[in-house]
């Protein structure tokens, strides 16, 4: 099956040419499951603050792909054995880690599928693509699920420091602009190695991974976290509840067939595991079916569903305000009460207009899979306590800031 020649080169923006290695991964890549990843984009609805922020779920996983052979290639020369079959599986691995994304990947995260996580899904198609390979996937599940003997294979794709985070900072930083996210990714894997069946960075490389931890969480409130992005978002997840809300209750909604599907029932993670046309129609949504509907939705009869679908398709964002402490309960009640008011509004229907949340931003979490220097006599010693520059400042604390939204009407 695997016999012709596959070994296909691609043309990356962020690091020129990335080669497909074996006709096996050629041929994952050909697969419909992945190839939807090409219509869902990585950051959401982040072009409607950085309009070139266009890139997709696709050109990501193949991007890691390729951070994923470099740090094969570097462990190798440096005497860790990595086998053939091994590397296989990482790169599998590796290019499957997001394959479980919904449309607009975080930003429907939970809200079209309730129980279920990208990272499950992900488990899920993993599966039953191994079931369609007839078990060549077996070690990438392994090294994915962490259940492979060598650790820190798992930790290349999943940790702190793994060939995702090094990648989609380079390209969100690259597609947006961005320049605050700019990580030396070449430099962090070449400075990496394994000790004790762990990854570890050599003591050289500490410097840039205090860059790669600083430009992580300036790259959170710079974009990921950006008040114009939450606003964006927090818009198409309204209107999404409001469609659930209808359908749910008998109203006529156009969709595809599999969106019109979610919106009406709420399949459970039991729902999933056990039968096998969940996952199929799950992989039939990507951006497009959410936003055409949007766009016939501007039209529907329902006065809340049309008017917040108008605002996202014309950019009329609601107003975010943020600060670092809760904002005072009476200030709440008078935007929720104007809020209403304005829009002639019953108390449940309140909050398709006015959301009070909290979102948080933390670089560097030391009881979650460490980041660990070697020293010179060999001693691994947790980034968190080897930095002086960022020990005090930034490593450890969790930033939290609070977050008002509602319509700029309201005034």
């Amino acid at each position: 099956m695997y016999t012709t020649n596959k070994q296909k080169i691609i043309n990356d923006p962020v690091y020129g040419f990335i080669t497909i290695p074996d006709a096996l991964i050629f041929d994952v890549i050909e697969h419909p499951f992945f190839q939807r990843l090409r219509r869902i984009l990585q950051l959401g609805l982040t072009h409607y603050t950085y309009p070139s922020a266009q890139h997709t779920r696709f050109q990501h996983a193949l991007g890691a792909m390729h951070l994923m052979g470099l740090a094969i290639g570097v462990l190798r020369s440096k005497g860790i054995e990595i086998s053939n079959l091994e590397a296989r599986g990482l790169n599998l691995a590796i290019l499957l880690h997001d394959i479980g994304h919904g449309p607009f990947s975080h930003t429907l995260e939970l809200a079209i599928v309730r129980d279920l996580s990208h990272e499950d899904l992900s488990k899920l198609f993993l599966a039953e693509l191994n079931r369609q390979f007839s078990g060549e996937l077996d070690l990438a599940c392994a090294i994915f699920n962490d259940t492979y003997p060598k650790k820190f294979m798992h930790q290349l794709v999943s940790s702190q420091l793994d060939m995702d985070r090094l990648d989609y900072l380079a390209r969100d930083s690259f597609f947006t602009g961005v320049a605050e996210g700019v990580i030396s990714y070449d430099r962090i894997i070449k400075m990496l190695t394994v000790c004790n069946d762990e990854l570890v960075v050599e003591g050289k490389g500490i410097y840039s991974i205090e860059k790669f931890l600083i430009s992580r969480r300036l790259m959170y409130w710079q974009v990921y976290l950006h008040k114009t992005v939450i606003a964006a978002d927090q818009l198409l997840v309204n209107l999404l509840k409001r469609a659930k809300f209808l359908e749910e209750n008998g109203a006529s909604l156009f969709a595809t067939p599999a969106f019109e599907t979610f919106l009406r029932y709420n399949p459970t993670r039991h729902d999933f595991e056990t039968n096998l046309q969940w996952l199929d129609l799950f992989s039939q949504l990507d951006d497009f079916d959410v936003f055409a509907s949007v766009k016939v939705w501007v039209s529907h009869p329902d006065p809340i569903l049309s008017d917040l679908c108008e605002r996202l398709v014309n950019r009329r964002l609601f107003r975010v305000e943020m600060q670092t402490t809760p904002f005072d309960p009476v200030y709440i009640a008078m935007v929720k009460a104007k809020t209403a008011e304005k829009y002639n509004l019953a108390a449940k229907e309140t909050g398709y207009y006015f959301t009070c949340d909290k979102v948080e931003n933390k670089a560097y979490n030391p009881r979650h899979e460490r980041i660990m220097i070697k020293g010179k006599f060999n001693e691994l010693i947790d980034i968190s306590e080897a930095s002086e520059q960022l020990n005090n400042a930034v490593m450890p604390t969790t930033v939290s800031k609070y977050v008002l939204c509602y319509p700029k009407e309201i005034g």
